[in-house]
Parts: C-alpha cells; structure tokens; sequence
C-alpha cells in the first residue's frame, strides 16, 4: 500500500473552505476534477482587484487602467511562460468550452470542406464533441471516434488506420476525465501531422495535475480552464499557434479586437487581442495568474507525486471493496488523479447522497461524456478526484463512507 505523501506538506489552511462543517462533519472534497477549490492567495488577489485596483483595461491612461492593465497582461505571460507558450499565442477565453468552440468556429469555418473528416475520441468530454458535431454539419464533414480499448486505453492501432484518411483535424483530451487516463498526446500529434492533420488537445485534466511543456507536446492548440487550476470560475485559455491564429477570422466581435473601423469594413488587433473581443475576464485573468504562482510555487513534480500517491493508495483500498468496479486503467501511473467506480448494487446518486451526509463531495453522473458512457454500457458512475489539499485521511473518509453504503443499502 502507498506509505502517505510526504512531498508535500500540509495545505488544508490555505483552503478556507476546507475549514466548513456539516453536521458536524469535517469538509472532504473530492471533486476537484470538476471545480477545484479556491486557495487564499487567489481569493485575497479577486479582492485586491476589485477594492484597490478596479478598473478596465488597455482603454486610458490614469493610474487605475495602467495598474489594472499592467496585473492582466502580466498574469498572462507568467501563465504562457508556465507552459512554454507565449503572451501572442495565450488567448484567455470564458472556459475550456468557449476556447475550443473559438476553434471549431473560426478555424473550422475557414478550412473544413464538405466531405472533409474530423477525428475525435470516444472519451472525450462533451465539449470537445459537440462543437465539432455542429460545424462539421454546417460545413458537411464528417466526424469520425478513434476508439477506446476495454482497459481505457486509445486504440491507436485504430488510429493510425483513420489517420490513412487524411482528417484536417484530430481533437483529444490530454487525460480523461471520466477513466483517468493519461494519453500520449506528443505521440498523438506527431502522427497526426505526419498525416497533415492539425491538433488540438483539451488540457483541461491535465494542466493542474502533471507536468507538461507545450513545445514538446507541439500541438496546433491546447485548450484548458481555470476552475480547475486553483483559479475563479469564468476563465479558461487557449494556446495556439500564432501562425494559424493570425489567419483565422474573428470568432466573436466588437470592441478592442478591431484596429480600425470603417463604415463597411474593419481590421483587427495583434494577437490575443484579436479573438478577445469585449471588456474581457480582468479580475479572473489575475486571479489565475495567481493560482499559477500558487501551483509554481508547490512545483508540479510535487503536486504529482502527491497526486499519484494519494491515486495509487485508492486503488489499493478500492480493490478490497466488494463488489466496486473501477473505470479505467488499474495502474496509477497510467492516470491523472481522479477515479471513477461503480458499486455493486448502488445508484451512483444514492452512493453521492448517502456520503454527501457525512460531508464527502464525490461526483455522480454521466461527466459530461455520454459516448464513454454508452461504449462501456453504463449510465452512470461515481468520481473521486484529488487535488493537493488532500491527504490520506480523506481516503479513510471516503472507505468509511462506502462502508455506511453498503449498510443502509444493505449490500
């Protein structure tokens, strides 16, 4: 069994949250994989902004906007610089969702061609389906799965057949959020542009929970989201690369995306600028900008192996569960920091309801990925996530409650 997780130490104080009862029940929050909680640093950061240094951006020159504008764009190039982007190629969008939707709309309407194939993954997230679903409709493409193997693997056998095909595009999550799995995208993009097709990679798992470099990963866009990273709901970022973002058209328009205006035609700001039209996300911009000094600060190598110790110990202890069935890879390495499970007997809801009473936060549904669902005949499942807050007594809480489980249910 995993002997604990000693890289690092212990972060339940700088979680607020973490310090509210139920019942009196002690807070275990185990959802990350959907929001990540909220550390001190980053919440002081939204009311800095917010009581001292209120004001829009790029659009004046008193000392509010220069302070304002000066935190924004420096919260962008410490987060481009985290992931080996830059500030041009570092778009900030409202989430994971409207990043590759931006994608989808500007780059698909520009280039996807009626009879053109588009490839996906049948563990992808809803998000990074259904964006591609409508445009290859309206353009009269065709979109293609790239299957998943019985132990929640990618069939990259069936891959590289579809790869014969020549796709324009291949769409991935990084890691799953519903099997955990870590996907070799390096692997994936090479292949895909080999067939010259480009790449876009939903990081939304990933960037908070491993270490990564977007230039050797060398996708054409990555995509990821900032509740999830530590950081305020409402702000999500897209890389991409600056040669294709400077030739797609806007995807949404009006003001500070424009250079100039005429009466029946326009042109349009450097990048980002160009595809942040509006009075953009500035308190959530600095915020993240903080969650990732945060995260920097821990060091990534740390966060994971914390992460992976506390994943590798649950599917030790879910092992000895009767009748509980994990979805996904039984190896933590092969794995991000969330597992999802079925227990023998119990509604995925009732196993949320009935922990939800000892104040253990599991996730509970479909996660936004009812392909997976339907390709492993599953309605439903339950998700634990960790995030660097937990520990190891958190896992005790949680066996403990599938204890109180399997009694009123009487399994």
């Amino acid at each position: 069994m995993a002997t604990g997780t000693p890289e690092l130490r212990d972060l339940t104080a700088e979680f607020p949250i973490l310090d509210r009862e139920i019942d009196g029940h002690s807070l275990v929050y185990l959802d990350s994989a959907a929001t990540s909680q909220t550390p001190r640093a980053v919440v002081d950061a939204l009311v800095s902004y917010y009581t001292e240094h209120r004001a829009s951006v790029h659009r004046g020159v008193y000392p509010l906007i220069v302070e304002a504008t000066d935190m924004y764009e420096g919260a962008r190039e410490r987060i481009a610089a985290w992931l080996g982007s830059t500030p041009q190629e570092t778009i900030f969008t409202a989430n994971a969702t409207a990043a590759i939707n931006l994608v989808a709309h500007s780059w698909g309407r520009a280039n996807l061609q009626a009879g053109d194939l588009m490839l996906v993954t049948e563990m992808e997230h809803h998000s990074n389906i259904v964006p591609w679903q409508l445009i290859c409709q309206e353009r009269g493409a065709t979109l293609a799965y790239i299957p998943v193997t019985d132990d929640g693997q990618l069939d990259l056998s069936a891959y590289a057949r579809l790869l014969e095909r020549q796709p324009r595009l291949v769409a991935v999550a990084h890691i799953s959020n519903v099997l955990g799995t870590i996907n070799p995208v390096a692997q994936i993009t090479r292949d895909a542009h080999r067939a010259g097709a480009l790449v876009l990679v939903d990081g939304t798992q990933a960037v908070p929970q491993i270490p990564l470099d977007l230039r050797e990963i060398d996708a054409d866009f990555y995509a990821w989201t900032g509740h999830k990273a530590y950081g305020p709901t409402g702000i999500g970022v897209l890389h991409g690369r600056r040669e294709l973002l400077e030739q797609m058209p806007p995807f949404i328009s009006g003001g500070h995306m424009i250079r100039q205006v005429f009466e029946s035609s326009s042109t349009w700001s450097e990048l980002p600028g160009k595809f942040e039209a509006g009075t953009t996300q500035i308190a959530q911009a600095i915020g993240l900008g903080v969650a990732v000094d945060f995260i920097n600060a821990l060091g990534i190598e740390a966060i994971r192996a914390h992460e992976l110790a506390l994943t590798e110990e649950l599917l030790e202890r879910f092992a000895q569960v009767p009748g509980l069935r994990v979805h996904g890879p039984l190896q933590a390495a092969q794995r991000g920091a969330l597992v999802s499970f079925e227990l023998e007997g119990a509604h995925p809801h009732d196993i949320g309801e009935i922990l939800g009473r000892e104040n253990v936060c599991v996730r509970t549904g479909h996660h936004c990925a009812q392909p997976l669902m339907r390709r492993f005949a599953i309605g439903s499942s339950a998700r634990a996530s960790f995030a660097v807050h937990n520990t190891t007594a958190d896992i005790d809480r949680l066996i403990g409650g599938l204890q109180t489980v399997r009694r009123v249910l009487e399994l």
